[in-house]
């Protein structure tokens, strides 16, 4: 169980913060960027979601996918270590990944295919899960960038899961454009 006293501890004012694991990071450090990329995602998708009140299946999804991205930045914030903690770490599954894919194949279903790029906006919602899709993107390319540094180890899931979110996230804007009707499209060269 969580339990949060008391807010503020000091212990981040020499720009460090601590791992889930016990060791102190730079806030600039790469793993910590990737996590705090997650928690962006996690806020952007909380914004969509106050656009998302009348579109009940939509903002469920998106409830259990916050709740995704908590234990995504938890899994980033416990590094896996030779020697296993005395605890078992929260890690993204197989599962999750494998839900998301169900929620994509869901939503898509009902779209008619695009026949050009989608510009992000549309409905306040569509715009607003574009913006987080874009920041899933960020994520992934931190933790791509996290996965391929000496010594550090993104596990397979949590990369898979990164990588089906902003597929979900693009999907979803489209579905709350009105199954794609209020799409708007990138048309090639338009002002010239």
């Amino acid at each position: 169980m969580v339990r949060l006293n008391k807010i503020y501890t000091r212990t981040g004012d020499d720009g460090t913060t601590a791992l889930v694991s016990g060791p102190r990071r730079t806030k600039h450090d790469l793993r910590v960027e990737a996590y705090g990329t997650i928690d962006e995602t996690n806020s952007a998708i909380g914004i969509a979601r106050l656009h998302t009140a009348n579109l009940a299946e939509l903002d469920a999804t998106l409830a259990l996918i916050q709740n995704d991205l908590f234990d995504l930045g938890a899994d980033l914030a416990t590094p896996e270590t030779a020697e296993p903690p005395a605890y078992e770490p929260l890690r993204i599954v197989e599962s999750q990944v494998t839900r998301l894919e169900q929620d994509i194949d869901r939503l898509n279903s009902d779209l008619e295919p695009l026949k050009s790029f989608v510009l992000p906006g549309g409905t306040a919602a569509a715009a607003h899960l574009h913006l987080a899709r874009t920041l899933a993107r960020r994520a992934e390319r931190l933790m791509v960038a996290l996965a391929r540094s000496e010594g550090e180890i993104v596990g397979a899931a949590a990369l898979k899961y990164v990588n089906r979110l902003s597929d979900f996230l693009f999907v979803a804007a489209r579905h709350a454009n009105d199954g794609g009707k209020a799409d708007v499209l990138w048309v090639p060269g338009k002002n010239r």
